[in-house]
């Protein structure tokens, strides 16, 4: 699929069925899913992030496998609204990912899931394996975050692939 030109699916984002959110970073990809009612979201697991751009077949099998009808991807903003590199990595993936996987992709306001999913992790765990597991649980944040603004305002949270908060616009709108 990534050798044609990305196809943009239609971003009417379920309002039922599992949704998939991804907490992008450079060196891992947290994943977390929720159940089909969105009751329950739980962390999946942490993907390296080395060469995503070759696993689409990963990430096809994954949407696949778990039946997964949209995709969030943590979009990270600075306090004040505005992006930054890394903001635009994020879109990069989640373009890549909508055009990979043909599903409807919302970027969503991820500050503060790290210092969240610090907090809710506790017990004797090494280093190297709270930085791992940090991860998947940012990715829960987000996606618990997600679903908890799409019940608040009835309606989808977040924004679409091109669209651009300008300024301190709140993504969770």
């Amino acid at each position: 699929m990534s050798s044609e030109a990305p196809t943009q699916p239609d971003d009417q984002f379920p309002t039922s069925g599992r949704i998939a959110a991804f907490d992008y970073g450079t060196v891992r990809i947290g994943i977390a899913i929720c159940d089909p009612d969105r009751i329950l979201a739980s962390p999946l697991e942490v993907y390296p992030a080395a060469n995503w751009q070759n696993d689409g077949d990963y990430f096809r099998s994954l949407i696949k496998s778990e039946r997964i009808v949209g995709i969030v991807v943590g979009l990270p903003i600075h306090c004040d609204g505005g992006e930054s590199e890394k903001s635009k990595e994020a879109r990069e993936f989640a373009k890549w990912l909508a055009a990979e996987t043909l599903l409807p992709v919302r970027m969503f306001d991820e500050r503060f899931t790290t210092a969240d999913a610090n907090r809710r992790i506790g017990g004797n765990l090494t280093r190297a394996k709270k930085k791992q597991r940090v991860d998947a649980i940012a990715a829960l944040v987000l996606l618990e975050s997600f679903i908890e603004a799409c019940r608040y305002r009835q309606a989808v949270a977040g924004v679409a692939l091109d669209d651009s908060p300008s300024g301190g616009e709140s993504l969770d709108a």
